[in-house]
């Protein structure tokens, strides 16, 4: 049980713990401060579903529908790419900096962006319902697979809460324009390079 527990919270933090696009988006959310709670609560609770259909073996789904995958892959490419232009024009802007002082956007478009950065994204299914679906077939008791998918989901709730609102110990740095068409340039550069990933892989 006591390894069920330190295997499903530590390899699920160390899975999520890589930065990628629903990283990035909490990262920003966070420096703006902008519907914070909802955006860390939203990518826990869809980690949660993934890693629960993951340890109850969603990976018979794919084997009926072997072309899941390959679409899931250029929709979320397509995705991250046209967010990562969205960057790129906020840096060219450079108003970065002057979105926090503007009203944020609205709960319901923020929480839908941050679905489609979770839902699209291959990596998400690869991590939760194909790596830790497949550590979970190690546990053969009900009680420690329910053990290590419990712990996993901690993990996720544990990071994207501390990432979201650790953000803000970062806003003394993110105090200028410059600081800002930085961030976004980067995020615009990562979101490229997942997509060209996606499209390649």
């Amino acid at each position: 049980m006591i390894s069920a527990v330190y295997t499903g919270f530590f390899t699920a933090f160390a899975l999520i713990l890589a930065i990628g696009a629903q990283n990035a988006f909490v990262l920003r959310q966070g420096l703006l401060g902008h519907h914070v709670f909802a955006v860390a609560l939203t990518c826990a609770l869809s980690d949660a579903i993934l890693i629960a259909l993951g340890v109850a073996g969603f990976g018979v789904l794919v084997e009926q529908f072997p072309s899941l995958p390959l679409i899931m892959r250029y929709a979320g490419a397509a995705f991250l790419v046209a967010y990562g232009a969205l960057r790129f024009y906020a840096a060219w802007k450079g108003a970065g900096h002057l979105d926090a002082a503007k009203p944020a956007a609205s709960l319901r478009a923020t929480v839908i962006t941050c679905l489609i950065l979770t839902w699209l994204n291959p990596h998400v299914y690869l991590d939760t319902l194909g790596l830790l679906g497949a550590i979970s077939t190690q546990f053969e008791t009900l009680s420690s697979k329910l053990a290590f998918g419990i712990s996993a989901v901690t993990a996720s709730f544990t990071f994207f809460f501390s990432l979201a609102y650790g953000a803000k110990l970062m806003s003394a740095i993110m105090n200028s324009d410059r600081a800002w068409q930085v961030m976004d340039m980067g995020i615009g550069v990562l979101m490229w390079l997942l997509a060209l990933g996606l499209i390649l892989g």
